[in-house]
């Protein structure tokens, strides 16, 4: 119980309409009565319940201010009332001890800290002039005007104060006054250039706000001028200040109160609902944490869409850890969230093809460019490759992934082996038909020569994958040769021929070296062709001296190659090139290459 002074029996005051000296003048009296009723410690005469706190304190001073409870005391049927309860008070028993001080004349500190509560308090216990001259709602409506509504530290702390102090904090209209003032200052600074000056304190200081007060104070920046696309910033922190403690860096949905949870999905919700529309506003990596923390929620469907869709936009300018988005579904397998990253690679499709912005501002924002699609090739092929050795992703999950990811930005496959060859050696259980399915979204006419010496001796690979690597890579030593015998010291490489190994011209050093390996080549070619021959002269033979004959393939299908061919030219590419002869390979540098033939074509070897 909190003693504030000492009792006096006196009469209520039941006539309001009074003039404004007599007003003074009963101000005078009641500021008088109030002194002399401490200095004499009378005994308190009522008792006031606010909660769970209750006050001893004196009619006198408490019905002279504030009308609310000279209503309640006139109206009583009780002449001795000595008791009344104010359940409902704004601020509760803080906010009526601040009233009462101030009906007993008691000295305390207005702030930008109590004036929401000092000036909910007064409206609530009708304490106006009309019944004391200087009360307090007179006082607290000077101080919000000439001192608290002028800066936008002290706008921030009355509107944060105000959150509690609902609804009749929004009645007095102190809710709106003070998002004005701050949208007002900044707009005002913003426009002198005064903003990046500011921005820091008054950004950070907006985060302590309730989420549906930070969005009116944005929204009324907004229409005061403020500019979208500088949003970014300040949405960054409160979403780092709101969302900060949520984990979502593993695998699963750990657990969270439904009522903590709920505030949360809200907050994400709006925060996504107040992005900018221009492109580059945002960082791809805060709008793929974004993504994570609506995944983890389980937030709106239309609210991950609209995420994944900015994220599709600015994939050229992503990075593989922005695409690692755990599964966070408790009954899925999956280390990581596949569907979602193909739903953006194919959305990034889309706008390449089509152009289609879905409501993009056009000044800001345009299609993926061209030259994001080699970007964008390398980043889902060093994805795909990341996720390879997840045991629990299954062929299908692998095949879709790979086949989103369009042949005209792979400039060479040695990605797409790599991952295929992740892919096997971490699922060894496969049947020959799936892995030749898994090795399908492979183009082996596009490896360059490093990537056809490893996969020549590959074990994992099926054999018509091998004898297919082989076959293109005959087939390109051939076009060397061919060239090196027309032209014996060529200056440079002719254009005509595909090296798969690089774009620039080669040096004198390389051209060099390449002869050495050719003519190499060219001799163990040479006796291949040799036994070749006589193995035919062999055939030949037997055939004629066999009564029946012999079937013989016509000319125009070629004899697939035998396994000592297949054996001899790996050997042959292992000593040209020793550094592959081990599992894992570094890949080298994307080339150019070539079209793909048609899978079912057969080649001739000889």
């Amino acid at each position: 119980m909190v003693n504030l002074g000492s009792e006096q029996t006196t009469q209520p005051f039941t006539h309001v309409n009074m003039s404004t000296k007599r007003k003074e003048l009963l101000s005078n009296v009641m500021e008088r009565t109030s002194q002399w009723i401490l200095s004499q410690d009378i005994p308190s005469d009522m008792i006031v319940h606010v909660g769970r706190t209750s006050f001893a304190l004196h009619k006198f001073p408490l019905v002279s201010k504030c009308g609310c409870i000279r209503k309640l005391v006139s109206k009583s049927s009780d002449v001795k009332l000595s008791a009344i309860e104010i359940p409902d008070i704004p601020g509760g028993a803080e906010a009526f001890e601040l009233a009462a001080k101030f009906c007993y004349e008691i000295n305390f500190e207005i702030s930008s800290g109590n004036i929401a509560l000092l000036r909910c308090v007064a409206e609530y216990l009708e304490m106006t002039d009309e019944y004391a001259v200087g009360n307090l709602v007179g006082l607290t409506e000077a101080y919000l005007n000439k001192v608290a509504l002028k800066s936008i530290a002290s706008s921030v702390s009355i509107l944060h104060s105000s959150e509690k102090l609902l609804p009749i904090a929004e009645d007095i209209k102190l809710v709106n006054r003070s998002i004005d003032t701050i949208a007002y200052i900044v707009c005002k600074d913003s426009q002198y250039g005064l903003n990046s000056s500011t921005f820091d304190w008054w950004a950070e200081d907006l985060t302590v706000l309730r989420i549906d007060f930070f969005q009116r104070v944005l929204i009324a920046m907004l229409s005061r001028g403020f500019k979208q696309h500088e949003l970014g910033p300040i949405l960054m922190l409160y979403a780092q200040k709101s969302l900060g403690d949520l984990d979502i860096s593993g695998k699963g949905r750990k657990s969270i109160e439904a009522r903590k949870e709920h505030e949360k999905r809200v907050v994400l919700e709006t925060i996504v609902s107040l992005l900018p529309r221009e492109k580059s506003a945002l960082s791809v990596s805060f709008l793929s944490l974004l993504l994570r923390a609506a995944i983890y929620l389980e937030t709106t469907v239309s609210c991950r869409v609209d995420l994944e869709r900015r994220m599709s936009l600015q994939l050229g300018q992503a990075v593989l850890d922005d695409l690692l988005i755990p599964s966070y579904s408790l009954t899925g397998d999956t280390l990581f969230d596949v569907e979602t990253v193909k739903r953006i690679m194919m959305n990034f499709l889309e706008y390449e093809m089509v152009g289609n912005r879905l409501g993009f501002n056009d000044e800001e924002n345009v299609s993926p460019s061209a030259s994001d699609m080699g970007k964008v090739g390398k980043l889902m092929q060093d994805y795909l490759a990341e996720i390879a050795s997840d045991s629990n992703l299954s062929v299908s999950e692998f095949i879709s992934v790979a086949k989103v990811i369009p042949e005209q930005s792979r400039i060479t496959e040695d990605m797409m082996y790599k991952a295929i060859d992740m892919y096997l050696k971490a699922h060894r259980a496969l049947s020959d038909v799936e892995r030749k399915n898994v090795c399908s979204v492979m183009n082996c006419q596009k490896l360059t020569r490093e990537a056809c010496a490893h996969a020549a001796q590959n074990e994992r690979l099926p054999v018509q994958i091998v004898v297919q690597v082989i076959y293109y890579e005959q087939q390109r030593l051939r076009e060397v040769m061919d060239v090196c015998l027309v032209e014996p010291d060529p200056p440079s490489l002719p254009s005509k021929v595909n090296w798969f190994s690089t774009d620039i011209l080669p040096v004198t050093d390389e051209v060099s070296s390449l002869k050495r390996e050719n003519q190499d080549l060219k001799f163990e070619l040479m006796k291949l062709k040799m036994k070749l021959k006589e193995i035919q002269k062999c055939d030949d033979k037997s055939a004629a001296s066999t009564p029946f004959g012999t079937t013989t393939p016509p000319l125009d299908k070629p004899r697939l190659p035998g396994k000592s061919f297949i054996s001899a030219v790996s050997r042959k590419l292992s000593k040209l090139y020793p550094s592959f002869g081990a599992d894992e390979v570094t890949m080298p540098t994307q080339r150019k290459g070539e079209n793909k033939p048609s899978r079912n074509r057969r080649n001739s070897i000889s």
